[in-house]
């Protein structure tokens, strides 16, 4: 939930943050490790769902709790340098990305969608 609210305030600001993430500009070790979750859980979510196996999609997207709340209290995504700031949104992005595989989960916390 917390980043999709940021996504919708800051793409508010600057448009749609979609686009791949540059590993070089993974500087903290808390957005790298939620870079390398995403990338095992990317693959898995949509397999499972290609599958129908929505519990094993659900709980490749849980793995990512940890990573994401680490992300968030160590990670300033709002950072002073504009191609780390974008950077950090995309990968937000993604994570966005990989939740709407499953579930619009702005509909089950009862969100409206921007």
């Amino acid at each position: 939930r917390r980043a999709a609210n940021i996504l919708r305030i800051e793409d508010r600001r600057d448009g749609p943050h979609a686009g791949p993430v540059d590993p070089a500009l993974l500087t903290v070790a808390e957005e790298c490790a939620l870079a390398t979750a995403l990338d095992v859980a990317e693959p898995t979510v949509q397999d499972s769902i290609g599958r129908e196996r929505y519990d094993d999609a659900m709980r490749a997207l849980a793995a990512l709790r940890t990573p994401l709340d680490a992300f968030f209290d160590k990670v300033t995504v709002n950072d002073a340098d504009p191609a780390r700031r974008t950077n950090r949104l995309r990968l937000l992005a993604r994570v966005g990305l990989a939740m709407g595989r499953a579930a619009d989960f702005s509909r089950i916390e009862g969100l409206e969608k921007a």
